[in-house]
């Protein structure tokens, strides 16, 4: 009994006790599974850059500086406005055609009534001077165009044996007007340093905010710079117009809410004006024409306003007139020359009307500038203002 115990004993100590070589059963089914997580890694986190020939490794890195410095010029580049670039684009000849279409309806006017009356005439007496007269008044170009005009027809064809010829009149009216404008308009009055500060005036209506905006693409066009002033803070529609204009042309716009005082506006604007040391300073203006009073306060205190900064300033003050009003245009220019000491007149919408004559009577009798006309709605459509180009273009 002992014994078969003994044995029994010793046969379970042998199943329960392991070999000294059973752990490599163990150790290679390990080291496979480690080898192969290995394997992964180094496919999927662990891939090393593969080394390029020095000549090829150059090339990423200098297309990237290449196109980092084209980069660069492209956003150093000023933007050119579209309305800059009709200026720019824009060849005498064209503007030539367009000014002689605008002032069509003028031209047939004088030409159908002053024309006709040279046709039908027999002889160039008193009684022909005084229709010619009458034709003359009624074109808007005023009595005292009208009254130089018959005098100096009259000295120069009466006593004639034959009627002289419409195109002998028409050239003789056109050398007239030459004369009553001057060869070349009287110079601006341009500051020898700082901003050249131009404050706008006219009427709601006319066109001023428009003008003014093609007035700062056109000196953007000559290379100079500029700033815009919102100072008619009357209308909300006024500051926004400009603004859109300032956004057109890359200008930046000087503007204070609605309502708010339009002297302090116009100072901030001069002030900046000096600070960026821009050429041209454009300052928009209210234009309640029928609140007098309150008109002559405003335009007074702004400029006084602005003196405090500039003294010289306004250089110019220019009033916006719209031709298709004729006779009002005229009054409007003595209302704002009682107010305001006018050195120039921006006259525009002379492709609308048959009443083109009003600048010269205008001019006549207040012998005010005309700095730019207007015959379109693009930016290039309002111009400087030439005698004989508006002449020849009035009687060709």
């Amino acid at each position: 009994m002992l014994t078969w115990s003994s044995n029994l004993q010793a046969q379970t100590l042998s199943t329960t006790i392991p070999d000294s070589n059973s752990w490599l059963i163990y150790l290679i089914p390990l080291s496979l599974v480690a080898l192969l997580i290995l394997f992964i890694l180094k496919k999927t986190h662990w891939k090393h850059p593969k080394t390029l020939p020095p000549e090829q490794a150059l090339k990423p890195v200098i297309a990237r500086d290449d196109a980092i410095e084209a980069a660069a010029e492209t956003v150093a580049e000023p933007r050119v406005a579209a309305d800059v670039s009709e200026i720019l684009g824009d060849s005498q000849s064209s503007w030539l055609g367009r000014l002689r279409d605008g002032l069509s309806k003028t031209r047939s006017q004088l030409s159908g009534s002053i024309g006709a009356l040279f046709g039908s005439k027999k002889v160039f007496n008193d009684e022909l001077l005084e229709e010619l007269h009458e034709n003359l008044y009624r074109s808007d170009m005023g009595v005292e165009t009208a009254d130089r005009m018959v005098s100096a027809l009259r000295k120069k064809f009466s006593g004639q044996d034959a009627m002289p010829s419409w195109e002998a009149v028409a050239q003789s009216m056109r050398e007239e007007i030459v004369g009553i404008f001057g060869e070349e308009p009287a110079p601006l009055n341009r500051p020898t340093k700082g901003p050249m500060v131009i404050l706008v005036v006219g009427v709601n209506g006319v066109g001023k905010t428009t003008s003014i905006g093609k007035l700062a693409a056109r000196y953007v066009s000559e290379g100079k710079s500029v700033l815009l002033c919102a100072g008619d803070t009357f209308r909300a529609a006024a500051i926004e117009q400009l603004s859109v204009w300032g956004d057109r042309l890359n200008v930046p716009v000087i503007k204070h809410q609605q309502g708010a005082d339009p002297a302090s506006v116009a100072f901030d604007g001069v002030k900046a004006a000096k600070a960026r040391e821009v050429d041209v300073l454009l300052i928009d203006t209210a234009g309640r024409l029928h609140s007098k009073s309150e008109l002559m306060d405003e335009l007074s205190k702004i400029k006084r306003v602005i003196q405090k900064e500039l003294p010289e300033a306004p250089h110019e003050t220019w009033l916006v007139i719209d031709s298709t009003n004729g006779q009002n245009a005229v009054a409007q220019v003595k209302a704002f020359g009682d107010l305001v000491q006018l050195t120039g007149l921006v006259v525009t919408k002379l492709d609308g009307t048959a009443k083109g004559g009003v600048i010269v009577g205008i001019h006549s009798k207040y012998h005010i500038p005309i700095r730019y006309i207007g015959v379109g709605e693009k930016a290039a459509d309002l111009k400087e203002f030439k005698p004989k180009e508006y002449a020849d273009s009035l009687f060709s």
